[in-house]
């Protein structure tokens, strides 16, 4: 199929964000021109012809958000184990509620979450949940792409589980991958963390997991192996394919520089940390230090939604908070975050930009709405003032997914909403 998307505002991504008048060109899943205004005269002349033609009436068009983090079954616990801190959440609510969970719950739960991706322009996900079988199944499904990373722990799932969903859900087919990684270092022993380093390097993956979220776990880690996180990580030559960490309020300049040795990204969780009262990312030190940020939702029980337009405010206001400086992490650089350098964290190379040849996962910004009027700074716009009610319309791989607030998912929202509800129903009580 051969889509065209005229009288739009553009933003490719590809280097400043700057914005031009245009239009895109998409030849089944991808992006076939990228450019200035072309007459429907020069087009007939061409002898092209297009079974879309979309106005979209001087709205923005921008790649996709990516995901960076997050756990899509936890829609089931949304206000469910709310105001508490990070560990009393975990291991009194969260977990035993996690241990009733079958895998069709877990798949039925994703299903939720990929509606609420779409609705915030969230084209792929960074997601570390248990049985991402289903997890990926659902996401797939449904249109959105999966991008899995592994949950080991001391509790499970072995490591033959772990090199089997490496090999399985790596498909190959774009919308299903997986990266290695485990939860944590306060949930996994030295040894399983060995050998999650000896797994990476066979496989020539990087490695991700949640890393120095709060002072507690970096204070206790150093108590168990005088050394932080990121410091044991790198004593296991954990990274030598690269990764990251998820959260990162808490780096040393010591595990700074290690951060930049292997050229790993920080995840940053805004929303989630700033809930838990874990703390404050000392972005802008990162982003001086030359380390790749990306931004990711964690999972909508600790957030409690799946909302990108909230997590880039929070990421650029907590940070003139913490800096005291106003000028601090500008919004071009928050969009990049949210965007390419997302993509790049999660292996999507082809979904970074809107650029010929890239995958078409774009997203329609509405400009005609209050909030994003009068038009002084649309960028800015974005970042400081939008929200998911600007979201025209998410598309993934040339179709659209979410369009005016209908969705093209193959299945009835309703039937999600009863379903989700029906399976907290039968756990919670």
């Amino acid at each position: 199929m051969k889509t065209r998307l005229y009288n739009a505002r553009i933003l490719t991504m590809e280097n400043e964000a700057v914005l031009f008048e245009g239009e895109i060109w998409i030849d089944e899943d991808r992006i076939s021109y990228v450019g200035k205004s072309v007459s429907d005269e020069e087009i007939s002349n061409k002898g092209i012809s297009f079974d879309v033609s979309k106005d979209c009436k001087g709205n923005v068009l921008m790649p996709g958000f990516k995901d960076a983090h997050t756990h899509s079954p936890m829609t089931g616990m949304r206000s469910y184990a709310d105001d508490l801190p990070l560990w009393e959440w975990l291991s009194t609510k969260i977990f035993p509620l996690e241990a009733k969970l079958s895998a069709q719950d877990m798949y039925e739960l994703t299903r939720l979450a990929v509606l609420e991706y779409l609705t915030s322009g969230i084209t792929a996900v960074f997601d570390m949940y248990m049985n991402p079988d289903e997890v990926s199944r659902a996401c797939e499904e449904m249109g959105i792409r999966y991008v899995g990373c592994c949950d080991i722990n001391k509790f499970g799932p072995d490591l033959a589980e772990v090199e089997r969903r490496f090999k399985t859900l790596n498909k190959g087919n774009g919308y299903s991958s997986y990266i290695l990684g485990f939860h944590a270092e306060y949930t996994c022993t030295k040894e399983l963390l060995a050998d999650i380093s000896e797994m990476a390097a066979k496989y020539k993956s990087p490695v991700f997991t949640h890393n120095s979220e709060t002072k507690k776990e970096v204070d206790e880690c150093i108590e168990r192996h005088n050394m932080t996180p990121t410091q044991l990580f790198e004593s296991l030559d954990m990274f030598r394919y690269g990764g990251g960490g998820y959260h990162c309020v808490y780096l040393s300049d010591e595990d700074i520089e290690i951060f930049k040795k292997h050229d790993l990204t920080v995840v940053t969780n805004p929303g989630s940390n700033t809930k838990l009262a874990s703390g404050i990312a000392p972005i802008s030190k990162y982003l001086d230090n030359g380390i790749r940020v990306a931004i990711g939702t964690d999972g909508p029980s600790s957030n409690n939604c799946l909302d990108m337009f909230r997590e880039m405010f929070l990421v650029t206001g907590l940070a003139k908070l913490h800096d005291m400086d106003a000028s601090a992490v500008v919004p071009k650089e928050v969009l990049k975050m949210a965007t390419v350098n997302g993509a790049h964290c999660m292996g999507l190379a082809e979904c970074d930009t809107l650029s010929v040849g890239k995958l078409a996962d774009i997203i329609m910004i509405d400009l005609d709405q209050p909030n994003m009027q009068p038009l002084n700074n649309i960028v800015d716009n974005i970042v400081y003032s939008g929200s998911k009610t600007n979201i025209k319309m998410t598309m993934v791989g040339g179709r659209i997914l979410y369009e005016n607030g209908a969705f093209n998912v193959g299945v009835d929202p309703e039937k999600i909403y009863e379903t989700a509800n029906s399976i907290m129903a039968k756990h919670k009580g």
